[in-house]
């Protein structure tokens, strides 16, 4: 038998819709992490950020296929500088996320945990100098229960 997606996993799409509604209460509620929305977020963000992540996570292509690209995602990120207690905050957010989604299964907890922590610290943060130096052609990272797949 074929292990599901952790898109699957996750009870599809409303179930990362939860984890992302979960994510982004806690991290408007977090007084460091706060600060990357307090110019204003779009206000689908925790619909556009479930499409990424059920996308990212072996889903439908949701978030390429309606919302934009893996590179505009990163420019959005990009040219902030470094902002590594940010990101441990936004990991942090995330990891209680997961308990107030009720994501029980503690495999799939550590891989979506490992997602967030190379999104965060690898991906998002690559390009800390500027968002131009962002490749126009990169792809939304899949990932599986192994990590990220090639």
């Amino acid at each position: 038998m074929t292990k599901p997606t952790l898109f699957e996993a996750m009870g599809g799409h409303d179930g990362v819709l939860r984890l992302a509604h979960a994510w982004h209460e806690r991290v408007l509620a977090d007084d460091v992490v706060s600060h990357a929305f307090s110019h204003g977020f779009h206000p689908r963000h925790t619909e556009r950020l479930a499409a990424y992540w059920s996308e990212a996570w072996g889903g439908p292509p949701m978030y390429t296929g309606v919302f934009g690209t893996e590179s505009a995602v990163v420019r959005m990120h990009s040219g902030n500088g470094e902002h590594e207690e940010m990101d441990q905050r936004a990991i942090q957010c995330f990891k209680t996320a997961l308990q107030d989604a009720v994501i029980e299964d503690a495999e799939l907890r550590q891989c979506l945990l490992g997602y967030f922590v190379w999104a965060t610290t690898e991906r998002m943060a690559a390009y800390p100098h500027s968002a131009s130096d962002v490749p126009p052609d990169l792809r939304v990272p899949r990932w599986s229960w192994h990590g990220r797949v090639a």
